[in-house]
C-alpha cells in the first residue's frame, strides 16, 4: 500500500518550535492535510511523542517515535523507532553521552513538555540545542540495534548536514535512504553531487510551525501503516517519487 508521509516534525519542546506546536495540534494538522503517518523528531529528546500517540489513536493516524540527534560532529540525524521502548533506551544512550548546560529559554526559546490534555505539564531543563557525545560514525548501528532506522537530515543544507561538514557521506553508511529538504531540486543537488545518486530521498518538511507541515509529504510503499513497516520500507528504500 502506498502512504503519504512527513517523517521530520518538532514539537513545542525544541526549543526552536513555535508554541503552537503541541502534540495535539502537529497531529490533527497531519490528519487534515491528509498525511498517513508523521514522526515527532524532536532534538536530542522524545520527551512529547507519548502525548503524540495518544493523539494518534482518537485521530487515525500513524506517529513514530523519534528524535533529531545532533552528533559530536554537529550533524543532524534522523532517528526513528518501532516503538516507545525502543526510542526510551536510545534516550538513556543519549542522555549518558552528554551533558548540556541548561537551557537559557529568553534566548533560545522554551523546551516545554505536553500532558494527555495538551497542556503545558513544565519546562525540560537540559539545552536541546547542543551536539551529544555520540559520533556520525556510531549512530546509524546504534539505532539499529533497537530496531529503528536512522539517516542524515536534510543532506542538501549548508548546515548541520553530513556533506555540509564532510563533504561526503560517512564511510559505511548501511541505508539506502537520505532526507532532502521540501524545496530542494535534485537534479540540482546530484548536479553537485554526483555520488548521491546511489540513494533515495525522502522529502521531510523538519516543521517548526503548524503550517510547514507537508501538505502531500512523500509516499512509500509499505506492506502495513505502522512503524514497524514504515521503518522496513524505509531501509528497503521504498520511496516512491
Amino acid at each position: 500500500m502506498k502512504i503519504s508521509v512527513d517523517l521530520h516534525i518538532h514539537s513545542d519542546l525544541s526549543p526552536c518550535g513555535d508554541s503552537m506546536m503541541t502534540p495535539g495540534n502537529i497531529v490533527g494538522m497531519a490528519v487534515v492535510n491528509g498525511l498517513d503517518a508523521i514522526a515527532i523528531t524532536d532534538h536530542n529528546c522524545w520527551l512529547n511523542v507519548p502525548v503524540a500517540l495518544n493523539f494518534a489513536k482518537e485521530y487515525g493516524i500513524t506517529v513514530i517515535p523519534g528524535m533529531e540527534l545532533e552528533t559530536i560532529e554537529e550533524i543532524h540525524v534522523v532517528c526513528l523507532f518501532p516503538d516507545t521502548e525502543a526510542i526510551k533506551a536510545f534516550q538513556e544512550i543519549v542522555d549518558k553521552s552528554y551533558s548540556p548546560g541548561e537551557n537559557i529559554s529568553d534566548i533560545f526559546g522554551k523546551q516545554n513538555i505536553y500532558d494527555e490534555d495538551d497542556e503545558i505539564l513544565g519546562e525540560h531543563i537540559p539545552m536541546l540545542l547542543a551536539p551529544t557525545g555520540i559520533s556520525i560514525d556510531d549512530v546509524f548501528e546504534m539505532v539499529d540495534n533497537l530496531g529503528g532506522i536512522a539517516y542524515p537530515a536534510h543532506v542538501n543544507r549548508d548546515s548541520y548536514s553530513v556533506l555540509a561538514s564532510f563533504g561526503m557521506m560517512p564511510y559505511g553508511y548501511p541505508h539506502k535512504v537520505v532526507e532532502i529538504s521540501m524545496d530542494c531540486d535534485i537534479d540540482e543537488f546530484v548536479g553537485s553531487y554526483p555520488e548521491m545518486r546511489q540513494y533515495k530521498f525522502i522529502r521531510s518538511s523538519d516543521a517548526h510551525y503548524c503550517e510547514k507541515i507537508s501538505e502531500e509529504g512523500t509516499f512509500i510503499e509499505v506492506d502495513e501503516n505502522t512503524p514497524e513497516k514504515i521503518i522496513k520500507s524505509l531501509k528497503l528504500g521504498n520511496i516512491i517519487y
